[in-house]
């Protein structure tokens, strides 16, 4: 069971709690499918793209429990990185936890 991740805002995690679902961040509807990263990814992850972002959290899921909807993509530096191609679901979810900044820096200490 690989387990992968999704970084969300508070305020794109919010309606994935009050609706059950979404169909992700507005890059994610920019380019058409849920952006995730593996756990090797989700550091330069939220590096690249969350950088001194305070408010952020963490969601776990399992790749193999999203079947043919996942698809493996190279993206930078040819890394595949995993992308849905459909709505994210609240029952999708192993866990979901805050992501906290310490020092400017985001702390997966005990979440990886």
């Amino acid at each position: 069971m690989p387990t992968i991740y999704k970084i969300f805002r508070d305020s794109e995690f919010q309606p994935l709690l009050a609706k059950g679902r979404t169909d992700g961040a507005p890059v994610d509807l920019a380019d058409g499918f849920i952006h995730l990263s593996t756990g090797d990814q989700v550091r330069e992850t939220a590096a690249k793209h969350f950088n001194g972002e305070d408010g952020l959290h963490l969601l776990a899921l399992d790749a193999d429990s999203l079947g043919d909807a996942l698809e493996w993509e190279p993206s930078r530096g040819g890394a595949l990185f995993p992308h849905l191609y459909r709505a994210l679901h609240l029952d999708d979810l192993l866990w979901h936890k805050p992501l906290p900044l310490e020092e400017g820096t985001h702390n997966f200490s005990g979440l990886l």
